[in-house]
């Protein structure tokens, strides 16, 4: 090879070389752009909150309850004080449910009103019907109630011409016939007196003074208890002319239990609990010298709101099927970026391979080149 071509090659062999380190460099900066972004989405997995499934636990409460007589009462909370460790009496909160027996709402009834219409309207001998009525039943105006500013009251006995009214007045009223003409007359008068007294307990809790009452078998026992109506609320409705029947229900009234509430707060008490910690029984002291007091067995009832727990375990599953699939999101863009990587490793190891074999080109030149100086200054000095 001549000094021009291997001067040639040399240069060729130098340019390529440069190319080849040029590349190299390239490769080596995307793969650190690659290395970028998969430490992003590394960053991402380790910061991501892991869904952790709900524990029944969270929606268990424990109720302490304890009775007085017919008061049925449930600790809201036992505070510890600054006192405690010495004296051990915790500040009690409870809550007290006192049952009383009273008139109460019961439903409502649509009322037809048959006045005008021509149609007889119950017994001729009831001495206390109305032209009110609830299907076949002729409602009466209750004992103590007002008719045409008469006052019904309880007779204290009964001769026959009232037994037969008062026999009729229940008929109407809806007591089967067959069970009404059974009543002796204390039946009956002990009947229209336990009605007069609801009826007053009716007018001091509802401040109506007339009534008009019905009455109900009653499923449990048997028996046919009185169902009452306001007057002046039955008379003020509207009533269809055609059917008259009453554009709206009727509040119903019977005698039933209702229950009152009271908070207690910051009782004094000693506390006893078991083995396992948990409260079995509560020493109230009646006085602030702690002298005397009243001790309670505490019953414990464990409730899990399970409408809530499945909320959360729901909730629970809907979190973890997204994370899952961020998850897989992620280690699918983390796969391509390493086959990707992969790809240039292989590509520079090439390029490696090329500059390797190009410096030992390079070097085999850079002989004959010496070789043809060499040959050249012998020829000149000869």
């Amino acid at each position: 090879m001549g000094m021009s071509a291997s001067q040639a090659r040399f240069l060729t062999l130098t340019a390529r070389k440069t190319n080849v380190e040029y590349e190299g460099q390239q490769i080596n900066q995307q793969r650190t752009t690659l290395s970028n972004e998969s430490a992003n989405y590394y960053s991402q997995l380790t910061s991501m909150s892991v869904p952790i499934p709900p524990s029944t636990d969270d929606y268990t409460k424990i109720t302490y309850t304890f009775e007085d007589g017919t008061e049925k009462n449930t600790v809201t909370s036992i505070v510890a004080t600054k006192t405690t460790k010495n004296d051990g009496i915790y500040m009690l909160n409870y809550v007290q449910e006192i049952p009383s027996n009273n008139m109460v709402v019961n439903g409502t009834n649509v009322i037809s009103n048959k006045a005008g219409t021509g149609t007889k309207i119950g017994s001729s001998t009831s001495p206390t019907a109305s032209t009110y009525a609830i299907g076949p039943v002729i409602l009466q105006y209750s004992m103590g109630s007002k008719k045409d500013d008469t006052t019904f009251t309880v007779p204290e006995s009964l001769d026959d011409t009232s037994r037969a009214q008062y026999l009729a007045r229940f008929i109407d009223a809806g007591i089967p016939a067959n069970v009404a003409n059974q009543y002796s007359n204390s039946e009956i008068l002990n009947k229209l007196k336990v009605e007069n007294q609801y009826r007053a307990m009716a007018e001091e809790k509802y401040a109506e003074s007339n009534w008009l009452v019905r009455y109900v078998q009653n499923s449990s026992t048997g028996n046919f208890e009185a169902v009452f109506y306001g007057v002046s609320e039955t008379e003020n409705i509207d009533y269809n002319e055609k059917t008259t029947l009453s554009l709206g229900g009727i509040r119903a009234y019977m005698f039933g239990e209702t229950t009152e509430t009271r908070e207690i707060k910051n009782a004094e008490a000693k506390v006893e609990k078991d083995a396992s910690g948990r409260y079995q029984a509560l020493y109230i002291y009646d006085d602030e010298t702690h002298t005397s007091g009243t001790r309670y067995e505490l019953t414990t009832t464990t409730e899990t709101d399970d409408n809530a727990y499945n909320n959360a375990m729901n909730q629970y599953y809907y979190d973890k099927a997204v994370y899952d699939q961020k998850i897989e999101e992620i280690n699918a863009k983390i796969g391509i970026i390493q086959v990707q990587d992969k790809n240039l490793e292989l590509k520079l190891k090439q390029l490696d391979t090329e500059e390797n074999a190009i410096s030992t080109e390079m070097d085999a030149v850079k002989k004959v080149i010496s070789k043809n100086v060499e040959s050249s200054f012998k020829t000149f000095n000869a």
